[in-house]
């Protein structure tokens, strides 16, 4: 009997991990595991290599990264094809997610200096004698764990701004997806050959719980919410920052002004890419009583005509082979509760593939509704109005993304939506936005990756004060008489105390 017995399953052999696609079997890759020993010398190596990629400057590391951006871009096909050996994901998805790599890795180099460099800081009254600068200093090294269902996008979301920030990272990627990550690296190196700036470690949950616990500057952390609160824990042991990327059970509104049709497609886009394997994936929508069974057959019809299988087709396999178990649970408990399927339904969980699924009248208590799926499903529930809506999308602890269609009130029903992101007239948008960032909160994780706000996850705010001249009314020394203690008191109050 062979190491690899389920198809998509990692598993370990003789100190090799293999990777396996998830619709075929076929191997993808075997690579070597790390224990604890060879993660902390993977940093103590990236602690060197940090120093020097630091001591390069903004300019040298911006033209660097920008020749990592132009290699991917040369090898978008072969980069893509590897995603969809290893994921399953349709070829044209893995596309789509290679290009919005490459814009992120061009922002992230072209941006560093304005958004980390020093920079001058007015003084104040109390202080007016001293002049002030602000600047963002690398941490060293920082850990990254990255996801199976983005293997390309979401960790170069983390690794190139921090890489664009100064800092070496240690990848610790999906043992899911080990090739893809094992690629990153290496084309990595090809363009800076001269330190091991960014290194993988590959192997289970050990390795990452090891890369958490091995010193690191900083750990920037995505996947699931129950494997998230691990990683803050064992962080925690030794007061590593993290920032924490998790689930999302994001929730689309649709207004009685909406454009129905754009708002189909972009339901079922957001819904079932990739499967419905996306962290800001839509897994509920909400549609106004006036528009809801209108809304709901163009979902299905749309939804109906998307083809399943491993090659050539609009939705592939599910990466994760339990991740099946859990996405028939969910329909089966809708369906047990009163819920209906309008498409799809039990019978259409034929592993390694699920069938578009379309539920409407799920009870708001069910586990379709309430936990995270990350399956080709959606439950479409009937509202009075918006503001129905609005308390429904808010009322499960995750808040990563989320999506508004209408007119006269989208943007204020947007605000309103307790969440990290929303798109408005759209769904996911906001991920490829290299501008803005990109994070939640409550059970979806803090901190942000991304935009100006991403690259000061990456540095840490350096403060600094330079006296320019005599105190005028000196307040922090023993040296103040109290006639200066007066003629302060007296400023004071004359500025502030009006």
């Amino acid at each position: 009997m062979t190491a690899v017995q389920i198809p998509g399953v990692p598993v370990v052999d003789n100190g090799l991990l293999i990777s396996t696609n998830p619709a075929t079997g076929a191997e993808t890759g075997r690579f070597p595991t790390s224990d604890p020993a060879g993660v902390a010398e993977a940093v103590r190596r990236a602690a060197t290599a940090g120093d020097w990629w630091a001591g390069l400057g903004f300019t040298a590391r911006r033209d660097r990264l920008l020749r990592w951006r132009s290699a991917l871009a040369r090898r978008i096909e072969e980069l893509a094809a590897l995603c969809h050996d290893e994921t399953g994901k349709p070829v044209a998805d893995a596309i789509v997610e290679v290009i919005t790599a490459v814009e992120h890795i061009d922002w992230a180099a072209r941006n560093a200096r304005r958004v980390l460099g020093p920079r001058r800081v007015r003084s104040r009254l109390l202080l007016v004698e001293f002049g002030a600068h602000l600047e963002y200093q690398p941490y060293g090294v920082v850990g990254v764990i990255g996801p199976w269902n983005y293997p390309v996008f979401t960790p170069i979301g983390s690794a190139a701004y921090a890489l664009a920030a100064g800092n070496a990272v240690v990848f610790k990627p999906s043992e899911y997806t080990p090739a893809v990550g094992q690629w990153l690296a290496d084309t990595f190196a090809e363009v800076v050959p001269e330190q091991p700036v960014l290194q993988v470690v590959h192997g289970l949950g050990d390795v990452g719980a090891a890369l958490c616990r091995s010193g690191v500057g900083k750990v920037a952390f995505t996947g699931s919410t129950a494997t998230a609160k691990k990683v803050m824990a064992a962080c925690a042991e030794s007061l590593t920052p993290v920032l924490l990327e998790a689930g999302g059970k994001d929730a689309m509104i649709v207004d009685d002004d909406a454009d129905l049709d754009a708002a189909a497609e972009a339901c079922v886009w957001g819904a079932l890419t990739n499967a419905g394997q996306t962290c800001i994936g839509i897994e509920r929508v909400y549609a106004v009583d006036a528009v809801h069974d209108r809304f709901v057959a163009k979902v299905v019809e749309r939804a109906g005509r998307l083809t399943v299988g491993a090659d050539g087709a609009d939705i592939g396999p599910i990466t994760m082979p339990s991740q099946v178990d859990v996405i028939r649970r969910h329909i089966d408990d809708a369906v047990a509760r009163g819920g209906r399927a309008v498409l799809g339904g039990p019978e259409a969980v034929r592993p390694p593939f699920v069938h578009p699924t379309v539920l409407v009248d799920v009870p708001e208590d069910a586990a379709a509704v309430r936990e995270e799926t990350f399956g080709p499903t959606i439950v479409i529930n009937r509202v009075s109005d918006v503001d129905e809506a609005v308390d429904r999308a808010n009322a499960v602890g995750y808040g990563l993304g989320g999506s508004v269609f209408g007119r006269r009130r989208a943007v204020a029903v947007a605000r309103r939506l307790r969440s990290g992101m929303t798109a408005i007239n759209s769904t996911l948008t906001f991920a490829g936005m290299s501008t803005l960032p990109f994070g939640g909160t409550g059970e979806s994780g803090f901190g942000r990756i991304h935009g100006d706000d991403g690259l000061r996850e990456f540095g840490r705010a350096k403060a600094v004060t330079r006296r320019r001249g005599p105190s005028l009314m000196p307040a922090m020394t023993f040296e103040r008489t109290p006639a200066q203690v007066a003629r302060l008191v007296k400023t004071i109050k004359a500025i502030y105390g009006r």
